[in-house]
Parts: C-alpha cells; structure tokens; sequence
C-alpha cells in the first residue's frame, strides 16, 4: 500500500475518528453530554428533566461510577452531572473539570430537580433524548447512532439542529466496510510511523496510566490484582493484568481519561495494553510497536463494525483478540499468524453477553485476551479452527461476518431480556 492511496489516508482518518480522548465510561458520558448541551441550549439550570434512552444506554449506564460525581451511578447522577457541572465543548471529555462544590450542588440537584427516566420505543440500540424545562422554556436533545452524534437539537418551537434519524452523517463519519484483515496488515506494514505517532503515543499513555492507577488502587473488585498475585513472573499473567487493571479503574469512579476505540473505552484499554506490555518487556522498537497497535486498533474496529455500536454482545472479547493480532505481528509478522489468531480467538470466545457496564467488564477483557492468547498457542503448534466447526466459516473475512450477524440479528432477543433482568434487580 503506497501512502497515496486512498485506502491509506482513509485508515489513517478511521484511526483519528475512533481513538478520541474520553474521561469516564462513555454512555454515562453521552447523556452528560447529551444534558450538557440541553441546558446550555435552554440558557439556564432546569428543574424538569426527562430522559429517555434504548435499552443499550440503559444498561450501560446503570451500574458505573459517573465521573467527577462523588462515586454516583446511573442515568439521574449522569445527567445531573451534565447540567450542573458539563461543557459541551469538550464532548467526551464533557466532566473533566468538575470542581468540588459542583460535585456538591450536583447531589443537591438530583433531590431538588424532577428528573425521570423512559425506555426509548424506537428500534435504535443508541438513542439519548434529553428534554429539559424551566418555566415556559424548554429544550430538546437527541443523540444518535453513536456518542457524539447530535441529531436533534431544540429550543422551545424553534429547531436549530436536525438530522434524519435513519442517517448517520457521512461527512463526520467514513464507512468502514472497506476495512479487511488483509488491508489492515497491508496498512500496518507501509504506514509512516511519524503519521501515527502522536495519536498512538497518547493512547500508550492514558491507557498504561490507568492501568497502572488499577493496579494500585482499590477499584470494585480488583480483577486486574487477582490475575497479577497469580504469577507475577508470567508475562501471559501480566498482559491480561494490566488490561483488567484499567477496566477495575475505569468502570469504578478512576478520574482518569482513556483512548476508546470504537465508542468504548474498555475496548481502547483492551487493544493497547497487551501490546505495550508484551512490547515492553522484550524490547522491541518503537517503530513497530507502533505498526502493531494500528494493526489492533483497526482489527478491532473492522469487527465492531459489523456488529454496531451496541449490542447484547460483549466488544471486550473482540478487542481483546485484536491485542493478541498485534502480538502475533510483533511475533511473528505474517498475515497467516494474524488471521488464525483471529479466528481461533473468535471460535473460542464468540457469543459472550454485555450485559451492561460495570466492575465485571474487566474479568471480560480477561477472556477476550485469553481467547487470543489460545488462537495465538494454537498457531505456534500448527492447529486451527476449520470451517464449519460451530460458526468458524472458511476464510478470516467470513468468520468475522458470521460473528456480527450472531451479534446484531441472532441475539436480539437476548439482549431485550438482558434488560428486562436488569430491569428487575
């Protein structure tokens, strides 16, 4: 691949488009955002709030520690948060500077503000609407398809922003079906690392430091300790640590930012950590580490693709398998070693639940790491996954596809009683 071609600068803007900064788990972050822009738009702190939301949102939402709330959860405290404490300029990053009397009034305003919540009735698996009032003066937000995506925004009568529903704009956002193994490690070996340094460099650097934070601190229940007092000698141990580490932090109240890919923070944890880590401890060039991570991070992204942006399917698992495909590079460095990786790790692991964000999300990660690191095993000793066994298909490319059609058709209906066991707890 020659850095002229197109396919090129668009694997680069793909890179730039999902490997944002982040502060706090970003669906609590999108309706913070989603608030943030409600009240800025009706010009005062409302004291009737309505938030409707899928069942995605919902359970995403619910159970995580909202940043810079004072260790509350859930869709009120996120929302509360936005309102009181939010700038909307900083989109993702919407609750990285809240001050200690905000975290203040933000509880004071959770008790003294109307604040509801309703399940979203349309068919979107991303769907955020804020509607904020005071007096005779009200606002609507909409958020759509994706974290940032502001499809709707209104004041009183009058419409400021509005974009069809059923569209996602495309000068915002590239297509990514273009995106196959065999490109990505056609990018990874021809890309100019000066292209993707600076960006790379601050995802080893957010996501490293919480992990290390992770490891230090006490954070729901410490997956990341549990697996590094297993063997703290074992690189293997460490890899799966590390990136534990920073989903313990992340998903219980660590005011730290993340590199996200593919909209979630967790899975921009899983992707880089691994790869650091295995990286580090042998030594090996900077240069490289770099092809490795823009091999993960756009392996990663390609499954996600296919699958959505949310779904009942665990994106930690596909993420964590992409880590160990950037492995398989810096050890091996062929397409075989990549694919067979890929869908070994796929063949193991598919099929894992989200049911939410939480503490849990880190043992999750743990398997998606795990899987790869079997896929990986399996190839060193000349075994595979064939085609037709369970949902494995023949090629790289067909497998991937058959994983995201379990993922946004075939499990549908689990993720609707997901919610509804959520629902009832």
């Amino acid at each position: 691949m020659k850095s002229t071609d197109k396919e090129y600068s668009n694997c680069i803007r793909i890179l730039n488009e999902e490997l944002l900064p982040a502060f706090g788990c970003t669906e609590p972050i999108a309706v913070a955002y989603a608030a943030a822009l409600a009240k800025e738009t009706l010009g005062q702190i409302p004291n009737h709030v309505i938030i409707t939301c899928s069942g995605n949102i919902f359970k995403n939402v619910k159970s995580v520690v909202v940043p810079n709330s004072g260790n509350m959860k859930g869709l009120r405290a996120a929302a509360a948060a936005g309102i009181i404490a939010g700038c909307s300029e900083k989109k993702l990053e919407v609750l990285s500077s809240v001050t200690e009397d905000e975290r203040a009034r933000i509880r004071e305003y959770i008790h003294s503000a109307e604040i509801s919540i309703e399940l979203s009735k349309s068919s979107l698996p991303f769907d955020i609407i804020v509607e904020v009032s005071k007096g005779e003066d009200s606002a609507v937000i909409r958020i759509a398809h994706f974290h940032t995506n502001v499809v709707l925004i209104t004041r009183n009568d009058t419409i400021i922003r509005s974009i069809d529903i059923n569209t996602v704009d495309n000068e915002d956002y590239l297509d990514r079906s273009f995106l196959s193994t065999e490109l990505i490690f056609d990018f990874a070996n021809s890309v100019d690392p000066d292209e993707v340094r600076q960006l790379l460099n601050m995802q080893i650097s957010y996501n490293m430091a919480i992990a290390e934070e992770g490891l230090k601190g006490d954070y729901g229940a410490n997956i990341g300790s549990v697996i590094l007092n297993l063997d703290r000698k074992s690189l293997r141990n460490r890899i799966k640590a590390m990136a534990a580490a920073g989903s313990d932090a992340r998903m219980n109240g660590c005011e730290m930012p993340v590199i996200i890919n593919s909209g979630s923070g967790n899975q921009g944890i899983a992707v880089c950590t691994p790869i650091v880590v295995y990286a580090r401890d042998k030594n090996i060039e900077e240069d490289k580490i770099y092809r490795a991570l823009s091999l993960a991070n756009l392996l990663s992204i390609h499954q996600r693709f296919g699958i959505g942006c949310l779904s009942a399917y665990c994106g930690a698992i596909n993420a964590g398998i992409a880590s160990i495909c950037g492995i398989a590079y810096l050890e091996v460095g062929t397409l075989d070693a990549i694919t067979h990786t890929l869908v070994n790790g796929l063949a193991v692991a598919s099929g894992v639940i989200c049911d939410g964000a939480k503490a849990s999300c880190a043992s999750k990660i743990v398997m998606g790491i795990e899987a790869g690191l079997i896929g990986l095993d399996m190839y060193h000793n000349g075994q595979q996954f064939c085609g037709g066994d369970g949902i494995v298909k023949v090629d790289v490319e067909a497998t991937i596809a058959a994983v995201a059609r379990l993922a946004r058709y075939g499990m549908r209906e689990t993720d609707r009683e997901i919610l509804n066991i959520m629902m009832d707890s």
